[in-house]
């Protein structure tokens, strides 16, 4: 058992003062609210819960600023994507366990607990499977191990480059599978995730371009009550492709020929008309936004008010890891907002409540159901909590809402003191525990992949 007492914390009932919380195998198993603190407790001044990190393509940490110089023609999502072709030409499974191990330490600092990994690469340079099919989703479940975060694994299928089952280019070999291929590797992935306390397993058909309508309802059987994550509806020209495949947008065609429920994420969902916007509210889908790395491909706004005030839930993820930061993700999505309607405080929600904590919360609750988690700090819940450093400048004699709204909008990442995975310390001081040796591992896997 691991005691703490928190001067404040968020529980998932809300804000609470004097708090004592126990911890027994990583799970809550008591909390006392105006309590008095006793010898061994952790004392920290203010707590929150550690959101989820809905989208991940780990592997891109590496591409990291490498993309920011101009070509000959206009740049956009589409050209970005071929530069990320090739760099995954020699990324080995020790090379990958690497990289994101890199990016799980970042993301912890950062104040997520857990990860949604959107994984794609599954095969050798060449484009033939691994004797052991599941080996670069074993990477990634050693990166978690090295790092402590917790994991919810989405293996991806793809299987073409374009809508109506169009062949896949080159640049995509590593990426593909047909259903039965999928279903080893599923099984592969299972196994190597039994050596995690608490990994889920969903799946991830890459796109509707990616698959065929017959691939996808194949998927969502395999699925059974699991997450299912798909990108939809990022690029104006994905939307433009869509309809002249099938005559509906991509939202549009998914919610009319899938049962879209409370186990889809529908990541990005940036281009949406007003009913593809009511029918994915009223589906219990989760929009996954990315915000930093929307705005760092160029894709656009997702109608995030319009959603919202529809009951709409979202979470948040860092996709292409260019930056990695949960509190700049909340504030890239209220900033975007602001940008484009120009007035302040567009997703409150309502007079008088603290933008910063409509925006936590709702990503708390959406992350945790896209991940297939339980949502807060509650008794039975994961011990994932995050600790604000108060002595911070902008945090200074701040307390609850306000609080939030400080490390949002000012902090950010430099405002985070303590991050604790099941009840243990991973993050100390705003460094996680490894940094130095994971960091160390990063740079050989990087001086590999791009010498």
């Amino acid at each position: 058992m691991v005691s703490f007492f928190f001067n404040e914390i968020l529980l998932a009932d809300g804000w609470a003062k004097d708090v004592r919380l126990l911890v027994v195998d990583g799970r809550i198993s008591a909390i006392e609210t105006s309590a008095i603190k006793q010898d061994g407790d952790a004392h920290h001044a203010l707590a929150i819960p550690a959101l989820g990190n809905l989208h991940s393509h780990a592997f891109q940490r590496a591409m990291a600023g490498m993309t920011e110089v101009t070509g000959p023609t206009g740049d956009s999502f589409w050209t970005w994507r071929e530069i990320m072709y090739r760099s995954v030409d020699r990324l080995t499974p020790e090379g990958l366990r690497n990289v994101a191990a890199m990016a799980y330490a970042e993301m912890l600092e950062g104040g997520f607990g857990r990860v949604g990994e959107f994984h794609y690469v599954h095969h050798d340079a060449d484009g033939q499977g691994y004797a052991d099919p599941a080996v670069m989703s074993a990477a990634i479940v050693q990166a978690a191990q090295d790092t402590g975060i917790g994991l919810t694994h989405l293996p991806v299928f793809y299987a073409h480059s374009g809508f109506g089952g169009q062949a896949p280019s080159h640049g995509q070999r590593r990426f593909l599978h047909d259903i039965d291929g999928f279903v080893r590797l599923m099984d592969g992935a299972r196994e190597y995730l039994r050596c995690l306390p608490d990994a889920i397993l969903g799946l991830a058909p890459h796109s509707l371009r990616a698959v065929t309508p017959e691939q996808l309802a194949a998927l969502e059987q395999l699925a059974g009550g699991a997450p299912i994550h798909i990108h939809i509806a990022e690029q104006v020209k994905e939307v433009e492709d869509c309809v002249a495949w099938s005559g509906q947008r991509p939202v549009a065609w998914l919610l009319d020929h899938m049962p879209v429920d409370d186990r889809w994420c529908l990541v990005h969902a940036t281009h949406m008309d007003a009913d593809e916007v009511r029918g994915m509210a009223a589906s219990g889908a989760v929009a996954g936004l990315c915000p930093i790395t929307e705005a760092n491909l160029g894709d656009g706004l997702f109608s995030a008010p319009e959603f919202m005030a529809l009951g709409g839930r979202i979470g948040v993820g860092s996709d292409s890891n260019v930056r990695i930061d949960a509190s700049e993700e909340l504030r890239w999505l209220e900033y975007g907002q602001r940008l484009l309607r120009r007035g302040r405080n567009v997703l409150a929600g309502e007079e008088g409540r603290s933008t910063g904590q409509a925006l936590f919360q709702a990503s708390v609750i959406g992350g945790a159901q896209a991940l297939g988690v339980e949502a807060g700090l509650a008794v039975g819940h994961v011990a994932d909590m995050v600790s604000l450093d108060m002595n911070h400048p902008s945090l200074a004699r701040k307390s609850g809402a306000a609080a939030l709204d400080a490390w949002i909008f000012s902090a950010g990442r430099g405002g985070i003191d303590h991050v604790w995975r099941r009840g243990r310390a991973v993050v100390q001081g705003g460094r996680h525990i490894d940094r130095d040796y994971i960091t160390a591992r990063y740079h050989q896997a990087v001086t590999k992949l791009f010498s």
